[in-house]
């Protein structure tokens, strides 16, 4: 994926930063904090995930669907997968 390989520096500065809200959420449960500090928590997390979703599938799409050399069986077979991607995220 180019998009990814082009973009890896920021992308791996919001993986890393999941990975530390995901670590930061675990020792709140841990920690039994309160519920609404837990919620904020994850709140967070799930906009960070968001985000890097957001960031990754803009790519995806000017990338490999907005490629002008795409046949338009290839672009069919593009949007097919990335529908499927979507509807996994979205359940």
């Amino acid at each position: 994926m180019p998009h990814t390989v082009e973009n890896k520096k920021p992308l791996m500065s919001r993986v890393r930063r999941i990975q530390g809200q995901a670590v930061a959420l675990e020792r709140a449960i841990e920690s039994e904090v309160e519920c609404t500090a837990v919620l904020q928590q994850i709140a967070a997390l799930r906009g960070a995930v968001q985000g890097l979703m957001r960031e990754v599938l803009e790519g995806h799409i000017r990338g490999h669907l907005g490629d002008d050399a795409l046949s338009p069986a290839q672009r069919a077979a593009e949007t097919d997968q990335l529908i499927a991607v979507l509807r996994s995220y979205l359940k």
